[in-house]
C-alpha cells in the first residue's frame, strides 16, 4: 500500500509542469485580460394582430354574378341563336386566338377588300365580308386595310345569345399592333 502513495505522489509531482507551462498561463492571463464583446439584444417583434375574414355577405364565387345581365345589354345587344344546321367555314375549327390578320387584297372590279387570315399552323385563308370564322360563329362585318370587324354571337349564361364585336389588327414585323 505504501509503495502505491509512492507512486501516486511521484506521478502527481510530475504533472506539475513548471517552467514549460509559462507560456500556457501568459496566454490565459492575456485572453483574460482582453475587452469582452458584447451581444447585441434581441429585436423587438410586434405582437401578432389577428385577423377575421367574414365573406358571409359577399356573393359566393360559385354563383353567377347578378350584374352580367346588365353588363352583357350594356355592351353587347341580344341576338338570335346561331343556326346550327349551317354548313360550317374552315376557319370556325380555330378559336380566334389562333387566327391572325397578314394582309389584305384587293382587285380592279371587285367590291371590297378580301382578308388573309393566317392560323397557328400557317396555312392562309382568303377571307371576305360575310364569311364566318372562330368557334363562336363570328361574322365578318368590314374589312379595312389593316383591320378586320366582325361579330360573334354567344351564349349569355340565361339560355339567351348575345352579339359581341370583336377586330384582328394586322401585326406589324415587331409583333405588335399596329
Amino acid at each position: 500500500m505504501k509503495i502505491l502513495v509512492l507512486i501516486s505522489v511521484l506521478l502527481l509531482s510530475a504533472c506539475y509542469g513548471g517552467p514549460e507551462v509559462d507560456d500556457l498561463e501568459v496566454f490565459v492571463a492575456d485572453t483574460t485580460a482582453k475587452p469582452r464583446g458584447r451581444i447585441k439584444p434581441l429585436p423587438e417583434f410586434q405582437p401578432y394582430s389577428t385577423f377575421i375574414y367574414g365573406a358571409s355577405a359577399l356573393r359566393s364565387p360559385f354563383e353567377s354574378p347578378v350584374v352580367f345581365e346588365e353588363m352583357a345589354t350594356r355592351y353587347a345587344t341580344q341576338a338570335d341563336a346561331p343556326d346550327n344546321l349551317r354548313h360550317k367555314q374552315p376557319l370556325e375549327r380555330h378559336s380566334l386566338g389562333e387566327l391572325s390578320l397578314v394582309g389584305t387584297l384587293s382587285k380592279e372590279g371587285d367590291d371590297g377588300l378580301k382578308a388573309l387570315i393566317k392560323t397557328a399552323s400557317g396555312n392562309v385563308h382568303v377571307v371576305t365580308v360575310g364569311q364566318y370564322m372562330g368557334k363562336n360563329n363570328g361574322r365578318v362585318l368590314n374589312i379595312l386595310d389593316s383591320q378586320l370587324d366582325l361579330i360573334e354571337v354567344v351564349p349569355n349564361g340565361s339560355g339567351g345569345w348575345i352579339s359581341r364585336p370583336h377586330s384582328m389588327g394586322m401585326k406589324d414585323s415587331a409583333g405588335g399592333e399596329k
